[in-house]
């Protein structure tokens, strides 16, 4: 009797399709869904060295206004802001004096702006200081915390100098939090 092909798609057939489509896929390429031209003429670098400042700048802001708030907690916070700055100064894409022009076209960053122009991470939030010291300190781990993790996400796009800078900072943002939250002078 002579073999007939079967009428419907057998599963081998079929997962080799789909494995197929997948692996043309992969071969494409995919889209970050950004307009096109969007940061056109501006080097990645630029880029992201101008978010990682605006960043910093905002965790600044945030110690500075914990501080205000909470008299008692200046001193404990004063070395942790001045390593903040010192990140702002050596994430900046610029010599330390010179003011950064705005890319044409851009408007002034909001609080809810992405960091990096793109990785979807969150940049540390602002809003009121909680009115109980230990609550406003938990606040302010929670933005070292969560710029931490947004700039552990963009060291991988990063070029390698860059990169090994924004992992240093992303560590040193870790400490920060850790140290936030911890009782100072209790033995572990």
């Amino acid at each position: 009797m002579p073999w007939t092909p079967p009428l419907s798609p057998s599963r081998r057939s079929l997962f080799c399709g789909a494995a197929g489509v997948a692996g043309a896929a992969l071969l494409t390429g995919c889209s970050d869904g950004s307009a096109p031209g969007r940061h056109a003429g501006i080097p990645l670098e630029r880029r992201l060295r101008e978010a990682a400042v605006r960043d910093s700048t905002r965790l600044l802001e945030r110690y500075d206004t914990t501080a205000a708030a909470h008299p008692a907690l200046a001193e404990r916070l004063a070395p942790l802001r001045a390593a903040v700055a010192a990140h702002a100064a050596a994430l900046s894409p610029t010599p330390p004096g010179t003011p950064t022009p705005a890319p044409p076209g851009s408007a002034a960053p909001s609080a809810s702006a992405s960091p990096s122009g793109g990785t979807g991470a969150a940049a540390p939030a602002g809003g009121p200081v909680p009115a109980v010291p230990a609550e406003a300190l938990t606040a302010l781990a929670d933005a070292e915390r969560s710029l931490s993790q947004a700039r552990t996400i963009d060291l991988a796009g990063a070029p390698g100098e860059l990169a090994r800078l924004l992992a240093s900072v992303a560590a040193c943002g870790a400490v920060h939090a850790f140290l936030l939250t911890s009782t100072p002078g209790a033995a572990s």
